[in-house]
C-alpha cells in the first residue's frame, strides 16, 4: 500500500505511547504527519493480511543502539508476520506478509546524476552503468529494502549489488519522482489504501 499521508484515514489513538512521544518530538508538522501516517498504514497492511482489526494491532520496534521506537518493526499480536514501512516527503507506504519484508520509497532528485549518492551506494559495476538519478534511486530503493529485511547493511551497499535471488521484487512509481521497491519472500501485489479513490 502506498499514497499521500492524508489518504491514510486512521485515528492516532492506534499509536503506542512510544510512537506518540516520537511523533511529538518532530519540529515540523509535515514530518510529524508523515511519521504518523506511515505508522498507521503498516497496521492497516498487517490487518489486511491477518483479517484483523487494525485498531487491535500493536506495532513494536526496538534496536540495541536507540532503544524502543527504532529498529525493524513487528506486530506484537503476530510476531511471525513480516512488516515494513517507509516514507518520503509527501508519500508513505507499507507492506506485510509471510517471511521477511522490506519496503523503501525515495524521491528522484532532478538534474544531473547525484554522484555523491551514486559513489556511496553503487558497486563499481553499477556505477559505470547508471547515468541518471532515476536509475540510481531504483538501485537504492532495492538495496534499502534489503537493509530493512536485515540482509544488507549501509556500510556494505557499495560492495554488493541488490541480490534478489530467491526473493520477490515489486516496484512502482508514484507520480513522476517517487520510486518504491518491496522485497518479499513470497509473491506480492500492490493494493490501494482503503478508502483511496484509485
Amino acid at each position: 500500500m502506498g499514497g499521500r499521508p492524508d489518504e491514510v484515514r486512521a485515528p492516532e489513538e492506534w499509536l503506542t505511547e512510544v510512537e506518540r512521544e516520537r511523533a511529538a518530538r518532530f519540529k515540523f508538522d509535515h514530518d510529524r504527519t508523515i511519521f504518523v501516517a506511515a505508522h498507521l498504514l503498516v497496521r492497516i497492511c498487517a490487518a489486511e493480511v491477518l483479517g484483523a482489526d487494525p485498531a487491535e494491532l500493536t506495532l513494536l520496534q526496538y534496536c540495541d543502539l536507540h532503544g524502543f521506537g527504532h529498529g525493524r518493526p513487528s506486530i506484537e499480536q503476530a510476531p511471525d508476520l513480516g512488516v515494513s514501512f517507509s516514507h518520503t516527503r509527501g508519500y508513505v507506504c507499507a507492506a506485510a506478509g509471510p517471511g521477511k519484508i522490506g519496503v523503501d520509497a525515495e524521491r528522484v532528485r532532478p538534474g544531473p546524476l547525484d554522484t555523491v549518492l551514486a559513489d556511496r551506494v553503487l558497486t563499481p559495476y553499477e556505477r559505470a552503468m547508471v547515468t541518471g538519478n532515476d536509475e540510481l534511486i531504483r538501485h537504492w530503493t532495492r538495496k534499502e529494502a534489503l537493509i530493512k529485511r536485515g540482509e544488507l547493511t549501509l556500510d556494505k551497499v557499495s560492495e554488493g549489488g541488490a541480490d534478489l535471488t530467491g526473493r520477490h521484487l515489486l516496484e512502482w512509481s508514484a507520480g513522476p519522482d517517487i520510486r518504491v521497491a518491496v522485497v518479499t519472500d513470497s509473491p506480492a501485489r500492490r493494493v490501494p489504501i482503503p478508502g483511496e479513490d484509485s
